[in-house]
């Protein structure tokens, strides 16, 4: 594979995608990013298990939620695959009280479309290394739904471990969701004090 770019393959959802070489950028998401975020977020919700959110949120609510985390200091990529958002992750706060303050939980979407073909892992990557350079010290997925296997390997190949699971937590589709909980360490991780 040439670095730097990937190569696609036919799509289970629908359309083929060519096998033809596609450059990838990952860089921090803009607010001309937000209605490609809120589609791909939009089929996720509607079509998924991955978020436990029952209704997808319009545009206004996913650019409110983009200025939080950036504004509170957390990263926020988009894939940009020849001009086109291909998919999007960031980090946001674990949990809102003070001591967890150097933990932060991770979130990927990809395009349906281009599901499998390596954008995921080059977001999760980068999004790995920008909270490292920001400090954080800990990183949770919580991950909807134990059939979330493309998800769980993913988050295994970026060097998160398996910690546990909730299960029948979550209502969705007419049935009980787990959710699987992966971590791992960033940079130093709990080895010395912040």
């Amino acid at each position: 594979m040439v670095p730097g770019a990937l190569f696609l393959r036919d799509s289970p959802h629908g359309a083929a995608v060519s096998r033809q070489r596609m450059s990838v950028l990952i860089r921090a998401a803009t607010a001309a990013d937000i209605p490609a975020i809120t589609a791909i977020y939009d089929h996720a919700v509607s079509h998924g298990t991955a978020s436990f959110e029952l209704d997808p949120p319009d545009a206004a609510e996913m650019v409110r939620r983009h200025h939080a985390l950036v504004e509170a200091g957390y990263p926020y990529l988009v894939a940009d695959a020849d001009g086109t958002v291909a998919g999007y992750a960031y980090a946001g706060p674990y949990r809102a009280r003070p001591a967890y303050r150097f933990s932060v939980e991770d979130s990927v979407y990809v395009a349906p479309a281009l599901h499998r073909c390596g954008v995921g892992r080059a977001l999760l990557d980068r999004l790995v290394a920008e909270a490292e350079q920001r400090g954080f010290r800990q990183m949770v997925a919580v991950i909807g739904d134990s059939a979330q296997t493309p998800s769980i390997e993913l988050h295994r190949a970026a060097g998160f471990r398996l910690i546990g699971a909730i299960e029948h937590v979550g209502f969705k589709f007419g049935r009980w969701l787990d959710t699987v909980l992966m971590q791992r360490p960033l940079g130093p991780g709990a080895s010395t004090p912040p």
